[in-house]
């Protein structure tokens, strides 16, 4: 299989249900939005679902690509499905204890944990108190994704991309059936109706479960209660996953550093900063996390093969992708913000100041947007080729300069500093693992690279030029403040300047445009005979 097609084909997978599992996502955003708005109660279960989904995202997206998929790749290839499942149930295992040991101690301990992240939510009556009970309730959550985390793992590793993709989907749904469901009738039973967000959440973990067990099982994986921790694959596994935690830990120990600096900003700011890194982590999942979901399986093969050449194609592959689509997704976000938050999200308890606040927010979290990518990209190749100080040490650094930026930021630019120290430190980053990256592959095609990113600033900026030309024009001919006129404006400035974008890639000979457009053109073909 061509290296374009062996990234190309599984990314799509891997985009296509993600882009379902994101647009429920945002579906879920946008009911919490109208029900909850920036309010206390959203306040207090962003800060509480935070505490379990830092670990959820270091697991799901971190250690378990870091460590688990290059170690169960290993032995699939070289030893057989046997050898790699025995493997599997060790590690499902293991996780699944450690992680429960978690719940036990961060439920116990619920509140002396929650007020050191948020101690400034006790200064409004019934807040911390509120947290510390949506805390409990979120907690054991952890186990169910770490255990979801692990079936990915081996699906991905199987090179079943569109199951664990759209699984965080059964999580976004589980969490709008309880806001329409269970939120009204909470008071009744002298309960805030944000705590069913929290069921939500709990209900949604185990979706994630089941959703990825029966394929697993189709496959061949049976499950045994079994551990032991002098296997040599579960061995390797827990020597790489801390520091494959550590090494993909910036972005979401970022995140936390924002959240624990926001309690103590001005009301709202919290729920604003969730909001907005939830918009702008659609791009990220649909073409960073997908792409490097597609990547780390290939790579992990060639590097089991001790071929580092084929691995440098196929990251440099993975990053001319994510550059062909995420230099106009930033673009487009810094200039649609508004836009994007107002239609998506200004209605019910979600007032004008929030879609200002939100849109400030996103503006500063778009910039970081190819840097997050890229460090998802290249960091689990450091691991999958035996490097696992590199990232450490690139993480550590990246979390120093957001804490650094943060301080200077905060004051004269207030929580929207926040998000761009974020974005900076993640633009560090990710340069700095491909600049590594690339020293120690010999090389990462980077003239072509360079040519590429060259290209698409171009096209952007003529992007950008179109969707202004079209903003301008267009409520002139579309006025109105409804919903219907909102979404036709919006659609226009996005067609205009999508338009102008693929016309401007294809006079600029962008290759990796070719490669999405023949592999577009393949699953048309397929979906017409079918």
């Amino acid at each position: 299989m061509p290296a374009s097609d062996a990234i190309a084909r599984p990314a799509g997978l891997a985009g296509a249900a993600t882009l379902a599992s994101r647009l429920l996502g945002l579906a879920r955003d946008q009911v919490l939005a109208a029900f909850f708005g920036a309010s206390h109660d959203m306040d207090a279960f962003v800060v509480a679902f935070r505490i379990p989904n830092l670990v959820r995202d270091l697991f799901a997206e971190g250690a378990m690509s870091a460590a688990f998929v290059p170690t169960f790749t290993q032995h699939l290839t070289r030893k057989g499905r046997n050898d790699a499942w025995r493997v599997g149930n060790h590690t499902l295992n293991a996780v699944a204890l450690f992680t429960g040991i978690l719940v036990v101690v961060g439920v116990i301990f619920a509140r002396p944990l929650v007020t050191a992240v948020a101690g400034g939510f006790a200064e409004v009556p019934g807040k911390l108190e509120l947290t510390v009970r949506l805390t409990r309730i979120v907690l054991p959550f952890l186990t169910l994704v770490a255990i979801a985390s692990v079936l990915m793992g081996m699906l991905n590793s199987l090179q079943h991309y569109f199951v664990p993709a759209l699984a965080p989907a059964a999580f976004n749904l589980a969490t709008i059936v309880c806001a329409f469901a269970l939120a009204p009738v909470m008071p009744r039973f002298g309960m805030s109706p944000i705590v069913a967000i929290a069921v939500g959440a709990l209900i949604g973990g185990l979706g994630q479960v089941a959703l990825q067990w029966r394929p697993l099982a189709t496959e061949g994986f049976r499950y045994r209660p079994v551990l032991d921790l002098n296997d040599p694959g579960l061995r390797r596994v827990l020597l790489l996953m801390g520091p494959g935690t550590i090494g993909l830990a910036a972005t979401q120990v970022n995140l936390f550093v924002n959240t624990i600096f926001a309690t103590s900003a001005e009301p709202g700011a919290v729920s604003w900063l969730q909001y907005a890194f939830r918009l702008m982590y659609l791009p990220i999942g649909l073409f960073g996390v997908s792409i490097a979901t597609a990547v780390l399986p290939v790579a992990a093969r060639h590097a089991a093969l001790d071929d580092p050449q084929a691995v440098s194609r196929t990251v440099a592959r993975g990053v001319g992708l994510m550059t062909l689509l995420n230099i106009p997704a930033t673009v487009g976000l810094f200039l649609l913000a508004d836009d994007i938050v107002r239609l998506l999200f200004e209605r019910g308890r979600f007032l004008p100041v929030d879609t200002a606040a939100t849109a400030g927010a996103l503006r500063g979290y778009a910039v970081g947007l190819v840097g997050y990518s890229a460090t998802r990209i290249a960091s689990p190749v450091f691991y999958a080729l035996g490097q696992s100080r590199l990232p450490v040490i690139l993480s550590t650094i990246s979390i120093g300069v957001n804490v650094l930026l943060s301080l200077l930021l905060v004051q004269p630019l207030g929580f929207r500093g926040l998000a761009l120290a974020t974005s900076l430190a993640a633009s560090v980053n990710g340069g700095l693992s491909l600049v590594l990256l690339r020293r120690r592959l010999g090389g990462l095609q980077g003239r072509h690279l360079a040519a590429t990113f060259t290209k698409m600033a171009i096209a952007s900026l003529m992007m950008a030029a179109a969707v202004e030309w079209t903003a301008d024009r267009v409520p002139m001919l579309i006025p109105g403040s409804g919903v219907a006129s909102q979404a036709t404006r919006l659609a226009a400035a996005v067609f205009v300047g999508l338009l102008t974008l693929g016309i401007t890639c294809r006079l600029l000979r962008v290759a990796e445009m070719d490669d999405v457009l023949a592999e577009a053109r393949g699953r048309l073909r397929k979906f017409i005979r079918h």
